[in-house]
């Protein structure tokens, strides 16, 4: 994964058949209010007449709210051919051993494919997908695109949870879901006092002497920030309506912040900004309130930039620990 996840991050912010393919063995249906439902997406409304049983995700992250509704999708996408439904530990355990079959990777779609797995929903959250590419899909089952109101790839986690929930007949299940990881932020804001009030900084070093400090409206931020911290009004001003300011390293004052969080392609990479001349500068760095998260090894950085229903309780899990240091 490494630098080419990397890439996707600073691309995306704001995932050939497999041996052992799903569509061998159906999802398990749906459970939860009655059927028919009528799902409103940035294409219009999409009537599912039965609780979906082979549904084919197309979202990079789409997976997950489907995976913790309790339904195994029969077909997904590469993210940039890393297939994370095999990797990611947030998420490995749901799939019981049932790879989905690889139906295209971002936003290029093969739809002979997903129309030989007989799919009754398919779903294309987070994604790019286009109206044409909507009409088709249409044809071959209820399709429901991204969610209405944001841009492509940058509704919040909630709102792509609560649509996957809608599709499959568990709006109650969504909500418990929202709400648990709602109650988590709570209580790790409650038990780490110290983030209130501090300031905060999320940067991927995507090469030497550059830096990508993410806007706070970026998920990554906001989690930050759901657990007390604050963004500093010098990088909402240098981000504007980015979703990330490009600095290089003689601007890395704008990152000098009481905690300043690094993610990391590799372990190089860190090696790489600890040896920065105007990084050892910093007081952040000097008070080593650094925090390095790779995106492997564990995937830290992986899980806080996936930021699904899934991924961030083990984002949250295991870096906050480190954020108290």
């Amino acid at each position: 994964m490494t630098a080419v996840l990397a890439a996707a991050v600073l691309a995306l912010s704001g995932c050939g058949g497999s041996e052992d393919a799903a569509s061998e063995a159906p999802a398990s249906a749906a459970a939860g209010s009655a059927f028919p439902v009528s799902v409103d997406h940035k294409y219009g409304t999409t009537e599912i007449k039965a609780a979906p049983e082979r549904v084919v995700t197309l979202g990079l992250s789409d997976q997950d709210p489907v995976l913790a509704l309790g339904v195994v999708p029969v077909g997904s996408i590469d993210w940039f051919l890393e297939r994370p439904y095999g990797k990611w530990p947030w998420a490995q355990p749901l799939w019981a051993g049932k790879a989905p079959e690889i139906v295209g990777e971002r936003d290029d779609f093969n739809l002979e494919k997903i129309a030989a797995l007989k799919p009754d929903l398919i779903l294309a959250l987070y994604s790019g997908m286009s109206k044409d590419q909507y009409t088709k899909l249409s044809q071959i089952a209820p399709t429901v695109g991204q969610p209405k109101g944001f841009a492509d790839y940058a509704a919040p986690w909630q709102d792509m949870t609560r649509l996957a929930g809608k599709a499959l007949g568990q709006d109650a299940k969504a909500e418990e879901l929202i709400t648990g990881i709602d109650a988590k932020l709570a209580e790790m804001a409650k038990a780490n006092p110290s983030f209130a009030g501090k300031s905060v900084a999320v940067v991927e070093p995507y090469e030497p002497g550059k830096y990508a400090v993410f806007a706070p409206s970026d998920p990554k931020v906001v989690l930050l920030t759901k657990l007390g911290f604050e963004t500093p009004k010098s990088i909402v001003d240098a981000a504007g309506d980015e979703y990330a300011a490009e600095i290089g390293s003689e601007q890395l004052s704008l990152v000098d912040v009481d905690k300043l969080v690094f993610l990391t392609a590799d372990a190089s990479t860190q090696k790489t900004v600890e040896a920065d001349k105007v990084y050892q500068t910093l007081k952040v760095a000097q008070a080593k309130q650094a925090v390095f998260l790779p995106y492997e090894e564990p995937p830290l950085g992986a899980a806080l930039s996936f930021s699904t229903v899934l991924s961030i309780p083990y984002a949250l899990d295991q870096m906050v620990p480190l954020l108290a240091k």
